[in-house]
């Protein structure tokens, strides 16, 4: 079973730069999240182990002492390896001057890895957030400090691995993404996408398959079942309008797939994750 702790925020207090999240997990081998986009910043931290973290068309192969940044509504997947899994910790974070920030430290689009020495610091801050998990104004303020600590932390030795290839991405590949991200909660049909992009079915699913290893449908339906387990994690919406929010008429059979996907039906996934989750 996999050994993860979490720490979800809801107060928002402060504009410039905030934590939304926070968490340690030691995954189980090809452990995975996505293909998927986030409405926040993250940063991981690998503190041992090995993964793949993909962004766009581009593929890391990562290792204890390196990170990666993921960037709001950016298309991103990211995998444990199968003999030597990854432990990591990663903080969530917003704000008016996040991306500022983030590039002060030379991460941004273009450049989302890096490696850092400091590991333990890094690990030991997330681990002093993750305590202070209860309420009070005090932990507000303190919690807000270990961000910025973190952030402090990197800056002191960060290295910036090298930037993704701008030429390998495909013009068809990004605007297909860009129709499922804006329809996924609608019945959405293969046909539909090639459409928009200008493109034959067929063609479309070769590219699919060249670049993202899915098919059209398939990733659609990977999508749609990353945002539902997303909607059960931080909303109380029922079984049912979240399916709905994700293009599912059926509840039924949406409960089916996201059992095939995730290991688990709906309820169950929200169980889990209230179960591991402590609530600031």
């Amino acid at each position: 079973m996999e050994d993860a702790h979490v720490l979800q925020l809801k107060n928002r207090k402060f504009s410039d730069l905030y934590l939304c999240f926070c968490g340690y997990a030691r995954c189980l081998p090809l452990h995975s999240f996505g293909p998927a986009v986030r409405p926040n910043y993250i940063l991981h931290y690998i503190i041992k182990g090995k993964g793949r973290f993909t962004v766009g068309n581009e593929e890391y192969r990562l290792r204890g002492g390196q990170g990666f940044l993921i960037e709001p509504e950016v298309l991103t997947f990211y995998e444990a390896d199968k003999e030597d899994p990854w432990t990591y910790v990663w903080i969530g974070f917003s704000g008016e001057r996040a991306g500022e920030y983030l590039r002060d430290l030379g991460l941004g689009s273009g450049h989302p890895v890096y490696q850092c020495s400091n590991g333990e610091k890094l690990e030991k801050i997330v681990q002093t957030m993750l305590e202070n998990k209860n309420y009070t104004v005090a932990n507000e303020y303190l919690l807000e400090g270990l961000l910025y600590q973190f952030f402090s932390v990197l800056a002191e030795n960060i290295e910036i691995g090298e930037g993704r290839k701008e030429k390998d991405d495909n013009l068809y590949i990004r605007k297909a993404v860009e129709y499922i991200q804006n329809h996924y909660s609608y019945p959405v049909q293969v046909g539909e996408i090639a459409d928009y992009v200008g493109i034959n079915r067929s063609y479309l699913c070769t590219l699919f398959k060249e670049h993202l290893h899915l098919s059209p449908k398939e990733y659609l339906t990977s999508f749609r079942i990353t945002r539902a387990a997303q909607l059960l994690e931080i909303t109380e919406l029922s079984i049912e309008s979240v399916a709905m929010s994700c293009g599912y008429q059926d509840t039924l059979g949406f409960s089916k797939i996201f059992k095939a996907r995730m290991g688990v039906t709906p309820s169950a996934y929200r169980k889990k994750n209230e179960e591991r989750q402590l609530t600031f």
